[in-house]
C-alpha cells in the first residue's frame, strides 16, 4: 500500500495547458525584445504596462513547483522532492554554462568576421575575450554574465531553494508567504543583492527581491489561493485590477509618447519612479498580479481552444522552455546583427522575427517528438531463475526488447 501511495505521488499530473500557453507566449516576448529596435517587439507585454515576461516565467515556475511538489512534500516525500528539483537546478545550471560558452563565441566570431567591436562592447563580453583565464571561473560562479543571460542565474538560485520553501509553505503556508515579504522589504531597505562581476556589480535580478514573486506564486499553487477566491475575483477586486491595468497602459504610452509626459503630474513622477526591474518594483508586481486576476477569469483551466491546432505551437514551445529559451538566445542576436550588417528596413524586420519564431517551434515540435519514442529496456529471464533480471542489450544474446511503461 505503500508503494502504491508513493507511486501515486511522484507521479506525472496533468499538465494546465494555460501555463504551457503563457510560458510558450513568454519565449516569444523574449525572443521579440531582445532585437533591439524591432517592430515586431512593439507586440510584447512590456511597451503596456509594466511587467513583462519576466514576471510570467518566475510566476509560472513557482505556481508549478508548488502545485507539483507541494502534494509530494506534505506526503512525506521531502527528500524525493528535493532530488527532482536539485536535479533540475543542476540541469539549468548545465545549460546556462553551455549557453554562456556557445552565445560568446557565437558574438566573438561575429564582431571578428565583420570587424566590428560594437558586438564585443554591447554584450558585455569584451572583458571575457581578452581575459578568459579569469572571467571563465567568474562565469561558473554566476558572477559573470553577458547581456541577456541574467534570467537564468534566477532560476537555478529559486529552484535550488525551492525544497526549502515548498517544506515551508506545506506547514505554515501564510507565515512562509510573510517571511518572504519581510525578506522582500529588507532587501529593498538595505540593498541586499548578489555580487557579480566585475567587481561594484551585482546580478540584474536580484534574487532576495525576486523570490516574493516566486514564493507568492507557490502559495498560489499549493491552493492557498482558492481560499480567497471569494475576494480576489470579486467584481470591487477586479475593478481595481482593471482601473489599474488602465493607469499602467497610460503611463507607458507617456514613454513612448513624450507629449503625454505632461500630463503626469510631478508629485506623480516622483512617486512611482523609478520603477526598478532588478529589485521587482512593487509597480510591477501589483501590474503582473491584475493581469493574472483577469487572464484567469477569461481563460479557464478547460478552455477548448487550448487544444487547437492554432494553440498548439505556442503551447510546445512552453512545454520545451529551457531549450527554447537557449534557442532565442542565439536567434535574437541573429536577427540583430543581420539587422545591423544589412539593413533595417521594416520587411527585414518582420522576415527575422517570423523565421525566428518558426526555427523556435520547428526546434519545439522535433523535441516533443523526441519525447513520444518510446524507451527501452532488455527483459531476461534466465532459465534456472524465475524472477526476470534487466540488463543491456549488449550483455547476453538471449534478450526480449520492450517498450518502457509510462
Amino acid at each position: 500500500m505503500i508503494i502504491r501511495d508513493q507511486a501515486a505521488l511522484l507521479a506525472p499530473v496533468e499538465r494546465d495547458l494555460r501555463l504551457d500557453l503563457f510560458r510558450g507566449i513568454g519565449l516569444w516576448m523574449v525572443f521579440l525584445d531582445h532585437i533591439p529596435h524591432d517592430v515586431v517587439s512593439w507586440l510584447t507585454l512590456r511597451n503596456y504596462g509594466f511587467s513583462d515576461a519576466a514576471e510570467f516565467f518566475v510566476f509560472i515556475s513557482g505556481y508549478l513547483i508548488g502545485w507539483i511538489y507541494g502534494p509530494i512534500v506534505a506526503g512525506g516525500w521531502f527528500l524525493a522532492a528535493l532530488k527532482r528539483l536539485w536535479r533540475r537546478a543542476v540541469e539549468m545550471y548545465v545549460a546556462h554554462i553551455m549557453l554562456f560558452l556557445l552565445f560568446t563565441a557565437q558574438i566573438a566570431r561575429t564582431a571578428r568576421r565583420f570587424d566590428n567591436p560594437m558586438y564585443e562592447n554591447e554584450f558585455n563580453v569584451f572583458n571575457f575575450l581578452a581575459h578568459p583565464d579569469e572571467l571563465i571561473g567568474q562565469a561558473i560562479l554566476l558572477k559573470y554574465k553577458p547581456v541577456n543571460l541574467d534570467v537564468l542565474p534566477l532560476y537555478i538560485t529559486l529552484v535550488f531553494a525551492a525544497p526549502f520553501m515548498v517544506w515551508c509553505l506545506v506547514r505554515r503556508p501564510n507565515l512562509t508567504l510573510a517571511a518572504s515579504v519581510v525578506l522582500y522589504v529588507l532587501s529593498r531597505w538595505f540593498d541586499w543583492n548578489v555580487a557579480s562581476y566585475p567587481p561594484g556589480t551585482t546580478w540584474y535580478f536580484n534574487p532576495f527581491c525576486w523570490q516574493l514573486m516566486f514564493v507568492f506564486a507557490a502559495w498560489c499553487g499549493i491552493g492557498e489561493i482558492e481560499k480567497f477566491a471569494n475576494l480576489v475575483w470579486s467584481k470591487a477586486a477586479m475593478a481595481i485590477a482593471a482601473a489599474w491595468l488602465i493607469f499602467a497602459f497610460l503611463i507607458v504610452m507617456t514613454w513612448h509618447v513624450h507629449a503625454l509626459e505632461a500630463l503626469i503630474p510631478k508629485w506623480m513622477i516622483k512617486a512611482i519612479y523609478p520603477i526598478d526591474k532588478t529589485d521587482l518594483d512593487m509597480l510591477r508586481f501589483t501590474h503582473f498580479l491584475a493581469l493574472a486576476i483577469w487572464t484567469t477569469h477569461f481563460l479557464p483551466r478547460h478552455w477548448k481552444a487550448l487544444h487547437t491546432a492554432w494553440l498548439r505551437p505556442i503551447i510546445l514551445c512552453g512545454q520545451h522552455s529551457l531549450p527554447i529559451f537557449c534557442l532565442g538566445v542565439f536567434l535574437s542576436f541573429s536577427a540583430h546583427w543581420i539587422l545591423t550588417q544589412y539593413t533595417k528596413g521594416v520587411w527585414e524586420q518582420l522576415a527575422v522575427s517570423f523565421v525566428g519564431i518558426l526555427i523556435m517551434i520547428g526546434a519545439a515540435w522535433l523535441l516533443d517528438r523526441a519525447e513520444q519514442v518510446p524507451n527501452l529496456f532488455v527483459k531476461v529471464t534466465d532459465v534456472d531463475d524465475a524472477e526476470p533480471a534487466t540488463v543491456s542489450a549488449a550483455a547476453t544474446p538471449a534478450v526480449t526488447v520492450l517498450p518502457a511503461s509510462h
